[in-house]
């Protein structure tokens, strides 16, 4: 073994501007605090209110009950695909994807987000709405149980979705939001350079 070549080398990784030898931070115990208990909790509100939602409704003959008159209701459907019906049927692959999904966020919270507290919580929203909805895919025959019917304008529907969807878009909305607070509390950190 040469030690005089590794000795010439790792003066040269400190200075390097890219430094190369990052420092992995990993979640402490707050953010495990903050992971963890979102991530169980919206997994618990997302199954609860589908089984009390579809419990509920599965004896109306017409599946559907008013919450707030032309705005929101609750109707029963049954999803086989991702958002808006896409990959309509395939089981297997949105299985696949959800499992994936799961490993990066689930990487990420570990190796990536040190003490990023709103970034802890929207992974943590985003592991419950995904963890719901594979739930379903798992043990409901690939079927995913949709029920909230908003409207946004007369006549007009959005897509029934689920509380699981809206953690994930909660979730979209917190990491963008922190993205924008962590770039600019960064640039007021920086140094002027000369």
């Amino acid at each position: 073994m040469d030690t005089g070549n590794q000795q010439r080398i790792e003066p040269i990784a400190s200075s390097c501007p890219l430094n190369l030898r990052k420092r992995v931070e990993l979640p402490d115990g707050t953010g495990h605090l903050i992971f963890w208990p979102t991530l169980l909790l919206g997994l618990a509100a997302d199954l609860w209110s589908k089984h009390a939602v579809f419990a509920w409704l599965g004896d109306k003959p017409d599946l559907k009950a008013t919450i707030i008159d032309g705005f929101l209701s609750f109707q029963l459907a049954l999803n086989k695909g991702a958002a808006f019906g896409i990959a309509d049927g395939r089981r297997p692959f949105l299985i696949g994807v959800a499992v994936l999904a799961m490993l990066i966020i689930l990487g990420v919270f570990f190796f990536g987000t040190g003490r990023q507290r709103p970034i802890q919580a929207a992974l943590g929203l985003f592991a419950a709405g995904v963890s719901g909805n594979l739930w379903d895919r798992i043990f409901n025959d690939g079927r995913v149980r949709d029920f909230i019917d908003v409207v946004y304008w007369p006549g007009r529907h959005w897509h029934t979705f689920n509380v699981a969807d809206s953690w994930l878009c909660i979730a979209v909305v917190l990491l963008v939001a922190a993205t924008f607070i962590t770039d600019s509390s960064d640039r007021k950190r920086a140094r002027p350079q000369k």
